[in-house]
């Protein structure tokens, strides 16, 4: 789609990139997670479609509805330990943001980019996930990832629009702003944009990461995966099936399938997100084949290769796709644990090196006659 596509705020840039006009120079404009998803369509993965709605656009509303002053008027002099006053201040500037209706026009432009997502989606009222991404979400060394709001198979460019606003708000959350004051983030400084995309109607879904996040050992890839939508796995609702991967055979080394009791999925009646009761004969069978696992587990290696560094990804396979072109990555952002205790203390932090190596394991298996390619 070309970019003049793009809805522009008059003399304040762009209110809508779409995600294959994004990428990591963009991220003052986009976020992390937009930009990401941009970088991501530009390597050639799969990524549904998206924009994002860009902090001018997101600022832009916060202006135009006349709260910005009050933000800087309700967060001043508090103290990062000061929980009920940030309680009381984060409560009252999201009412304000929820409340207060954007401008005909701001709300044209962002409704209309929608109808032309669901155009290409081939859905009437296409379902999207509505995702805050702050510009100083998931860099090295301010970790706000988690800190703001996902919103799951939201239908309709009122309630859209809705949950763009509600995404704003999650900016100002007492915890959020805690951890600004703390790191000593200017609230001004910290915009936020929003991403639109297209739901992924999971069958199996979940996060992968391309070192071990429990000993850093870079050799392999970790996915854990669940029934239906990933926010089981990643708010740790459900106990899911873990399978380690060797980063060069792409073997599967460590297998571990969960009693998955719970999935969240969503009920077709009411086109509303929620958690479901996974059938007891299920609960053990494998949420992932052996093959999408290969498949994730290249898919990581790519991605990781491309940034130089490891990553925390979420992935989703669709039931409504054909075998072969059904895994999507939904996000993908630097690793933030392992990599923060290494560039701390190099030496210390650094994790003993695995018993088997990919070389010993590769040797291991020519000389046992096993196919390890």
């Amino acid at each position: 789609m070309a970019a003049a596509a793009e809805a522009r705020a008059p003399g304040s840039g762009p209110v809508v990139r779409w995600f294959e006009h994004c990428d990591k120079h963009a991220l003052a404009e986009v976020g992390g997670k937009c930009a990401s998803l941009g970088e991501l369509i530009a390597m050639g993965v799969r990524v549904p479609p998206g924009f994002a709605v860009t902090t001018q656009g997101c600022m832009r509303f916060l202006h135009d509805a006349g709260i910005v002053p009050e933000i800087a008027r309700l967060v001043a002099g508090h103290s990062a330990d000061d929980i009920d006053a940030l309680e009381r201040a984060a409560a009252e500037i999201r009412a304000m943001i929820e409340s207060r209706p954007m401008s005909v026009e701001l709300e044209d432009e962002i409704a209309e980019a929608y109808r032309k997502l669901a155009l290409r989606s081939g859905l009437p009222a296409a379902p999207v996930a509505v995702r805050s991404s702050a510009t100083a979400e998931d860099l090295p060394g301010a970790s706000f990832a988690g800190q703001q709001d996902t919103y799951l198979w939201i239908r309709g460019a009122d309630e859209m629009l809705h949950h763009v606003r509600r995404c704003i708000a999650s900016l100002y959350t007492a915890r959020a702003i805690a951890y600004r004051i703390r790191m000593g983030f200017d609230h001004a400084q910290v915009a936020i944009s929003v991403g639109v995309q297209k739901m992924a109607n999971a069958y199996t879904a979940g996060v992968m990461f391309t070192v071990h996040p429990a000993n850093g050992d870079r050799s392999v890839i970790v996915i854990d995966s669940n029934f239906g939508f990933g926010e089981s796995v990643v708010s740790g609702e459900v106990t899911p099936d873990h399978f380690v991967v060797n980063k060069v055979t792409l073997d599967i080394t460590e297998r571990t399938i969960s009693r998955k009791e719970v999935c969240c999925t969503v009920d077709l009646e009411t086109q509303r997100c929620h958690t479901v009761e996974v059938p007891f004969e299920r609960q053990t069978v494998q949420s992932l084949i052996d093959d999408e696992v290969t498949e994730l587990a290249w898919m990581g290696k790519q991605i990781e290769k491309h940034y130089g560094r490891p990553m925390d990804i979420e992935w989703a396979v669709d039931k409504d796709l054909p075998s072969g072109g059904n895994i999507f990555i939904l996000q993908a952002r630097p690793e933030t644990v392992w990599s923060a205790k290494l560039k701390a203390a190099p030496a210390a932090a650094a994790p003993a090196a695995p018993q088997v190596s990919a070389m010993d394991y590769i040797l291991a298996g020519l000389l046992s006659g096993r196919k390890v390619s």
